[in-house]
Formats: C-alpha cells, structure tokens, sequence
C-alpha cells in the first residue's frame, strides 16, 4: 500500500485537489469550480463526491493518511477560513470541522494559501535545506509564508505574515482590505497593472500598453513588453522591485532568513523583477545582513504547486 495524503488548494475561481506520495508525486488531481457554489454545504460535499472518485481512479493500491488544505484566511488553529474577500462565502466557516463529517478518521489541516506554499518549498522546492525563510506569493495579492527554525511563523491568531498588507504609502492605493497603500497594491500581478496605467497617464513616451484596458492587461503582457525593451514596461518593474525591495529589507530584520523566494505569475517575469528587488533590498538593509540573504525564484513546479503546498502541509503534521 503506497501512503498518500490528499492536497487541496482553494481559490476563488476554481478548487484544485491532487492524491500526493511522500515523494511529492502527484498521482491525481483535478478540480472543481469555487465560485459556482454560493452554497458552502453543497460546495463541500460537491468536493467530497469529486474527491472519492479520484481516488477510486488511482490504479495502485493507496492508504489515505491526512488532508492538506490551502485558502485564502485560513487560520490554523481553528481550521476556518475567516472573511475571505474572494470567496462566495462570508464570515467564518468551519471548513476542517464540516469535511471531517465525511473524513472523521483522518487527521485535516488547513493554514492560508502562502503558508501552504512555503512549506512545499520547504519539503519539494528550493528550501529543502534550509530551516528559516521567507516565500513571497505574488499573484492578484501579495502573501507571506515565514519558516523560523523549520517551523511556520502562525502568530498567536493563526494570520501572521500577511505582508501584502504592510503600508508603503500613508493614504496610498485603495486596498480590498479596506486600508490604503497595502503592498499588494503595488507589488503584485494587480499592482504593476495599476502602476503602468499611472505612468502612462503622466508620461508620454511610446508603449506597446498604450492601447489596453485595464482588464485586458496582464503582467505577462507587461514582461514581454519589457523584454521588448518598453519604456513604460521597463519602468514599472523598476518601480515594483524597489517598493518589494524596501519591504523585503524590512522583513530580513524581523528573522534574518536564510533566503527569500518569490512565487506565483509576478515572479515568472524573472530577472525583469528580481534584478531591481534585489538591488533595493541590499540598499535597504541593515548592514550586518548584506551578503548572507539569497534572492531566489521559487524552485516548484507551477502546474501542481499548490497541490504540492497543501499536501506538504499534511505531511508536516503527520510528522509531528
């Protein structure tokens, strides 16, 4: 018998699940919608009956050991998620509670999204050896999963380090939050649209991202126009890696990581990010830090990622 756990990433748009082995080999996955469902009972037990059948579908005999769940405001210690503002859901739902009605054997875990993400890095990506840093999740928002001595950093509540809502600008950018100038604002897939929009309006140089709307762009979009050599492109990175650059520095001083890692669609523009991050970041730092804290793209594969993520949280545990 070949001993798996189940991972589950919950997203506003879809709920991707996977049948992972300790080796990190992702025998199944599929999804559900997230949105569809206004409904969370139906929504989980939906979830419930795809699951089953995935793991009637595995052609090795397998022995399901725990559950893994990543989500926007999940609290670890209670299991729920709490006023997530991409859900359909509102308020706080009991979700490890509801799911063990139909699991009561099996030991369920959920922490939110960036959390479940650093420690896939930890036991499959590029953090395998390390036991304190930082993995900076940029995609509509800015997440933060912060590993201290091998452990995950969950505060007294459940939600530490939510770094996309540190404030880089008093009265700054409206946030989803309800703040302004929360760092998701501007360094995010979200944020560096905001900012071309911005630098368009003010200057009147030649780009390619003239002609788009605002939810037609895409940070893709945005990178291959850099790569182009665009102006507006160019300086927007620019921007992005010196608000991230200044905060990360920030963030060194609170634990001294080993290394950062950045994940998620921002990140995929590569050096056009990393460049100028790294280059305000070491500016910006204490100077008993410069030089021992690596910069570096998250090593996990982006096709099951998330799976990857929440099911290393359930192997976490086991272990434990």
């Amino acid at each position: 018998m070949t001993e798996v756990v189940i991972g589950i990433d919950i997203g506003g748009t879809f709920t991707k699940y996977g049948i992972v082995d300790q080796q990190g080999q992702c025998l199944k996955e599929n999804f559900i919608s997230t949105d569809k469902y206004s409904d969370f009972d139906v929504y989980l037990e939906t979830l419930h009956t795809e699951i089953e059948e995935t793991i009637q579908s595995v052609d090795i005999p397998i022995t399901l050991m725990g559950i893994g769940i990543g989500a926007p405001n999940g609290n670890y210690y209670k299991g729920t998620i709490e006023k997530a503002t991409n859900l359909n859901w509102k308020g706080t739902i009991n979700f490890v509670d509801k799911l063990k009605a139909y699991y009561p054997d099996i030991p369920i875990v959920l922490t939110n999204d960036a959390n479940a993400a650093a420690l896939g890095e930890m036991i499959y990506g590029g953090a395998k050896n390390m036991k304190d840093f930082i993995l900076i999740t940029l995609g509509t928002g800015l997440g933060g999963g912060i590993v201290v001595n091998g452990d995950l950093v969950y505060g007294h509540d459940g939600f530490a380090g939510e770094l996309g809502h540190l404030n880089v600008k008093h009265r700054g950018r409206q946030c989803g939050c309800g703040k302004r100038g929360c760092l998701e604002t501007y360094v995010s897939a979200t944020g560096i649209k905001r900012t071309v929009l911005k630098l368009i309006s003010e200057k009147i140089v030649p780009s390619d991202l003239r002609n788009i709307g605002f939810n037609d762009l895409t940070a893709k979009m945005i990178s291959e126009a850099a790569k182009k050599g665009d102006k507006i492109a160019l300086e927007a990175f620019e921007i992005t890696g010196r608000i991230l650059g200044v905060k990360l520095a920030d963030a060194v001083a609170c634990t001294s990581p080993e290394a950062i890692f950045l994940f998620g669609g921002l990140a995929k523009a590569g050096d056009l990010l990393l460049e100028p991050t790294k280059k305000y970041m070491d500016e910006n730092l204490f100077p008993i830090y410069r030089g021992k804290v690596q910069l570096k793209l998250s090593e996990l594969q982006e096709t099951n990622a998330a799976i990857l993520g929440s099911s290393a949280l359930a192997w976490k545990e086991l272990q434990k």
